[in-house]
């Protein structure tokens, strides 16, 4: 929920800011500079949480830690590469693949209820998965059409 909540809101302050700055509305740009910021928001996840986030990969998955700290690092190179022109169609591209690997390492913490803040496993189990799924469609959809530039 929370990189929901970061993603809308830097989007409507991104919004006006743009507005008054170019003096029109660039929504493509406020959508990646949405994107870039929630990316921002969640890597610091995956080093403030990395034991909990490695107990969301399945224990058949060598280096856990290594891929938690791995992931938060290209999380933050996605950002920069949405923001940099030269590179946001590449980004855009490589950012959804990364969404679709990552949601079956969602769909298991939830089937294991796993509470990657906590590092436990007193997490929300399948009800998360209600919310979870359509939300990383809509990271999908939005990556898609901020970054491929659908609507321009």
């Amino acid at each position: 929920m929370k990189p929901l909540i970061v993603l809308l809101l830097s989007f409507t302050i991104s919004i006006f800011l743009i507005k008054i700055i170019k003096k029109e509305y660039d929504f493509a740009l406020s959508a990646r500079i949405a994107m870039s910021i929630m990316l921002l928001f969640t890597a610091i996840g995956h080093f403030a949480f990395t034991k909990g986030m490695s107990m969301m990969i399945p224990k058949i998955i060598p280096f856990k830690e290594s891929i938690i700290y791995l992931s938060g690092i290209l999380e933050i190179l996605l950002a920069l590469g949405l923001i940099i022109p030269k590179f946001q169609i590449v980004s855009g591209w490589a950012l959804i693949v990364f969404l679709l690997l990552m949601l079956p390492a969602n769909i298991y913490a939830s089937l294991n209820h796993v509470n990657y803040q906590k590092g436990t496993f007193d997490g929300n189990g399948l009800i998360y998965l209600w919310f979870r799924i359509p939300l990383q469609f809509l990271f999908i959809i939005w990556a898609y059409i901020s970054a491929i530039r659908i609507f321009e």
